[in-house]
């Protein structure tokens, strides 16, 4: 019987076993590549000087491997790919942030919104006050108060609050005379503090103005609240430095969903400080990103903690994340009247006289040097320079750093070029400088520009995009959120129609067409980039970055570019952004 038993049980013992090996062991089914055919809509690649469409194009595993007609697509790939009819709809390369300022976009999210309508609510100073005083127990409110000590908020613009003037003090008191309050004007460039925040800074009757700013006084002589550049960033810098790695996160994370609903997907970061760049670096160690993001960190705060780690002179990505080179910045914001011009502004601000023309960030020998420290380097550097006068200071000396360090391809940058005149633009093709305009200044800000800030015919030649591209200019237009949103179709909009507020066309003859425009969300942006190979056109090898959008641009009536709608934008063949 024992026998038995034994013959029985080994076969059985052998059976569980093998079943057991079996279920622990499974066969790995053989990888699938990742594929998609998208069809069934206009599809505009960007490439060339004139509109061109494709039928169909196909990516794999995130880059563009077909572009062409629908049939030879279907031919070699239904079967092996997903499929996308774009049911009408338009594809185009995804955008590229000519100029933003990245990490701000989410802070300043998380900030309370006193922008002017449409944006916001702030039309007075009314309006604000209440904006803030809800704000403070709104739960961004009661975190950024907990993370940084201040009640803040983001976007007043004195030229379109009824009162034509920046809040005081003793407005901001109305909010609380406990907490310090700070209001950041929409420029980016001026703020308004309250009795408490004064207190905090030790601003006061005897405080002197620093170097490059401004601390606005009343008739006694008392710090009235306003702050204007170097004397704001006093304030903000220091609050900037006490944010947490947690609320860092955050920050990133806001800042990308805010860009990819609108199309974008190389952001930029156009003015990093140390405690920033930090952050920035960071969240690409941990992975955070899913778009790409190139930092330029202010090259007066050092240039030390610039090279260290990914500074990338090949212009390659570090789980999409690099440093991209330098900013510098010459002078302020021509809608704060802080901008240095040549010439006098049209209406002085309160409590200039004679012919104020603003005034520089600093003088032309450091000016020089900075520039002179990119050339050096290698770096490619970014200069806001707003008003003429500092667009021929920073020509001078790009001029002095090319003639002694100068390298080929430098792409160096024009930030804004808000007042560039027509006979600086030979100098930008000499030196080889790009411009990057903000012709979104038409419309928020072509009303006060002629009314206030440089009349007739001075500003109708702001940002004057079409003499740029007709020199041979390559150029982008930006948004430099968080001065306003990262509205792409509105940066669009304003680069063809250039339309005030008011419904007036400020300089026609700088007009250009619906593709030019485009160019210079795409094709144009990625060259300021350095990635002309890798994104800006629907072409074969590059990446898989596109944006879906309800209408086509270019078959649409300019006026109505603004209404067009962002669907849906896809990195490298994923989806990040759809809309709802």
């Amino acid at each position: 019987m024992k026998k038995l038993f034994t013959i029985l049980f080994v076969p059985l013992l052998l059976v569980s076993c093998k079943e057991k090996q079996q279920k622990v062991t499974p066969v790995a089914e053989p990888y699938q590549l990742r594929q998609t055919i998208f069809f069934g809509g206009d599809i505009l690649t960007m490439e060339g000087d004139s509109p061109a469409y494709a039928e169909a194009v196909v990516e794999r595993e995130g880059k563009i491997v077909f572009v062409g007609l629908k049939n030879e697509a279907l031919k070699t790939y239904q079967g092996k790919a997903s499929e996308v009819n774009l049911m009408g709809k338009t594809m185009v390369p995804a955008f590229l942030d000519g100029h933003g300022h990245f990490y701000n976009v989410g802070f300043t999210a998380l900030a309370a919104n006193v922008l002017p309508p449409p944006d916001g609510s702030g039309k007075d100073y009314e309006s604000i006050v209440q904006t803030l005083k809800t704000y403070q127990n709104t739960e961004d409110g009661k975190y950024m108060l907990s993370k940084l000590g201040w009640i803040i908020g983001n976007g007043y613009d004195d030229s379109q609050l009824a009162e034509k003037d920046h809040p005081k003090a003793t407005d901001l008191d109305k909010v609380s005379t406990d907490i310090p309050v700070l209001i950041i004007h929409q420029s980016g460039h001026l703020a308004s503090i309250n009795t408490k925040g004064l207190e905090l800074m030790n601003y006061n009757s005897s405080t002197p103005n620093p170097e490059g700013g401004v601390i606005r006084k009343d008739n006694q002589g008392n710090p009235n609240g306003v702050l204007e550049e170097a004397a704001f960033f006093k304030v903000l810098i220091p609050l900037l430095g006490k944010m947490d790695d947690e609320m860092a996160a955050k920050c990133i994370k806001k800042g990308q969903d805010e860009y990819a609903k609108k199309g974008y997907l190389t952001a930029q970061d156009g003015r990093t400080t140390k405690e920033q760049l930090a952050a920035l670096r960071k969240a690409a160690t941990n992975e955070a990103y899913y778009m790409d993001v190139v930092a330029y960190p202010d090259i007066t705060l050092g240039t030390d903690y610039i090279s260290e780690g990914e500074y990338a002179p090949n212009h390659r990505y570090k789980n999409k994340f690099r440093v991209g080179g330098v900013k510098l910045t010459l002078d302020g914001s021509p809608q704060g009247k802080t901008a240095w011009l040549t010439k006098c502004y049209h209406v002085n601000p309160e409590g200039r006289t004679g012919c104020y023309e603003g005034y520089p960030i600093m003088d032309d020998d450091k000016a020089i040097n900075y520039v002179k420290t990119a050339f050096n380097n290698k770096w490619q550097i970014l200069c806001h320079s707003n008003g003429d006068a500092a667009i021929d200071q920073y020509i001078k000396a790009v001029d002095a750093a090319e003639k002694e360090f100068g390298y080929p391809d430098h792409r160096t940058v024009l930030i804004h070029g808000q007042t560039l005149r027509k006979d600086q633009i030979p100098e930008l093709v000499r030196l080889n400088i790009m411009p990057s305009l903000f012709p979104m200044h038409t419309f928020y800000w072509g009303d006060w520009h002629v009314e206030s800030v440089l009349g007739e015919p001075r500003a109708d030649y702001i940002s004057p995009c079409r003499d740029a591209i007709d020199a041979g200019l390559k150029i982008t237009s930006h948004h430099d959120a968080p001065v306003t949103f990262p509205n792409s179709m509105r940066v669009l909009d304003a680069t063809v129609n250039r339309i005030t507020r008011s419904g007036e066309i400020l300089g026609p003859d700088q007009r250009i067409s619906a593709y030019e425009g485009l160019k210079t969300l795409t094709d144009w942006a990625a060259y300021q980039y350095f990635e002309e190979n890798n994104k800006g056109t629907i072409t074969e090898g590059k990446l898989a970055d596109f944006v879906i959008l309800d209408k086509n641009p270019l078959k649409i009536d300019p006026l109505e570019i603004n209404t067009i709608q962002v669907l849906e934008s896809i990195k490298e063949g994923q989806t990040v952004y759809k809309m709802q």
